[in-house]
């Protein structure tokens, strides 16, 4: 029979009160003419005291102190962070009903508890892996830019979220000088840490190797194997031989590379292509490096989909533009020129591809992918002292920037 609230302390006082008058009726009912010796009268009545005092000790402990003893355990699991959850298990129609409801309003708080808890851990070790990748790679991947001689080479990438999937480097080894920029498909830190080991494979290889089809396939050999199938990376590469004065080039899977021809004042598209990294494991047939005609003020121009796939609405709701190649081509050839000299620099032309960006995401704007950017212009010397400045007026931009 189940219990009700708002009967169950009737119930328990109703039995009580049975109890009381039964041994009151027994102490003024028995018949003296029985001539029961007082003696076993006293062991009856301790008897039938003691079996009394047994049922409500039974009644009390099933009543209040098992669940209070259930509930105490669970708010000891829980305190003790163990990650298995149990339901509070009482049979709650021999029970008071306020303890019953005090029951399962505590079974309800601990569980909600117990997931925010999960939640808790769960995005603190997400926390702490992306902080740890983070560190990872601004410290090396942000290192000291090379100085070559010949180029002046203007480099910059501005992840969307903590952790970025695509950068660029520059590495010197002997009389060449590796520029390159990449981009992981996949994302997390998963994505991350692949990216981190590309760069360490590279740099090693580069030593090692001279050409970059070399060094990207035997990059490529030892990663394919490591890494889940679902994270590629693309790149694109350069090389130039700063003795012999020879741009060279290697791609993968990457966007156009972007060249300014200063005798015709006009840009051309490269078409990349091949397989990214990651796709197939023996890639060494594959690449291959072709030279670029690559001639006095000449500029070339490295990026990632970051900027030509930027919208200029802060919610993807179908009516958004993406910047594509086109505004990207226009940023370069409508950049100034330094009116004494007649030509652009790489300085100029980073700066006016950040300026049109800007002004292209407005105000508010949302990134919703990481953005590299690196212009190498071919200078012969030194760049000219009066180049325009590194930083950008506030006045020409609107809010995105690099900072």
């Amino acid at each position: 029979m189940k219990y009700t609230k708002k009967y169950f302390d009737l119930w328990i006082n109703l039995l009580i009160t049975l109890i009381i008058l039964s041994n009151i009726g027994f102490v003024f009912f028995v018949d003296e003419t029985n001539k029961i010796f007082w003696s076993s009268l006293f062991i009856w009545i301790v008897l039938v005291l003691l079996i009394e005092s047994f049922l409500i000790s039974i009644i009390i402990s099933n009543a209040y102190k098992k669940p209070i003893d259930e509930l105490q355990k669970h708010i000891i699991n829980f305190m003790s962070w163990k990650s298995k959850w149990e339901k509070i298990n009482i049979n709650t129609n021999y029970i008071n009903p306020n303890i019953s409801f005090i029951l399962k309003f505590f079974d309800t708080v601990l569980n909600a508890l117990k997931n925010i808890k999960e939640e808790f851990i769960s995005g603190k070790a997400i926390k702490w892996e992306v902080q740890l990748a983070t560190e990872l790679q601004e410290k090396l991947l942000n290192k000291k830019q090379e100085n070559i001689p010949s180029l002046q080479v203007i480099a910059k990438s501005k992840p969307a979220w903590e952790i970025g999937w695509d950068s660029y480097d520059i590495i010197a080894w002997d009389d060449n000088y590796y520029i390159y920029v990449w981009d992981a498909t996949g994302h997390g830190v998963g994505a991350g840490f692949v990216m981190v080991m590309v760069n360490a494979l590279v740099s090693w290889f580069s030593k090692v190797f001279k050409k970059w089809n070399e060094i990207l396939a035997n990059t490529n050999e030892i990663l394919k194997p490591r890494v889940k199938s679902n994270i590629l990376m693309t790149m694109l590469l350069l090389r130039w031989n700063e003795r012999e004065k020879r741009l060279f080039m290697t791609w993968a899977g990457h966007e156009y590379l972007i060249i300014y021809k200063h005798s015709l004042k006009k840009c051309f598209k490269i078409k990349s292509g091949w397989l990214a990294l990651g796709m197939t494991k023996n890639i060494h047939k594959i690449l291959k490096e072709q030279e670029i005609k690559f001639e006095k003020n000449d500029i070339v121009i490295l990026y990632t989909d970051g900027i030509t796939e930027s919208l200029n609405r802060r919610l993807k709701d179908g009516n958004e533009v993406m910047f594509w190649e086109q505004r990207l081509i226009e940023s370069i050839e409508n950049s100034p020129n330094i009116p004494w000299l007649g030509i652009k620099t790489a300085r100029w032309v980073f700066n006016n591809i950040t300026i049109e960006l800007s002004k292209f995401l407005w105000y508010k704007y949302k990134q919703f992918d990481d953005i590299t950017l690196v212009v190498a212009h071919y200078t012969w010397e030194t760049p000219p002292e009066n180049d325009f400045p590194e930083n950008i007026s506030k006045d020409f931009i609107t809010e995105w920037d690099w900072e």
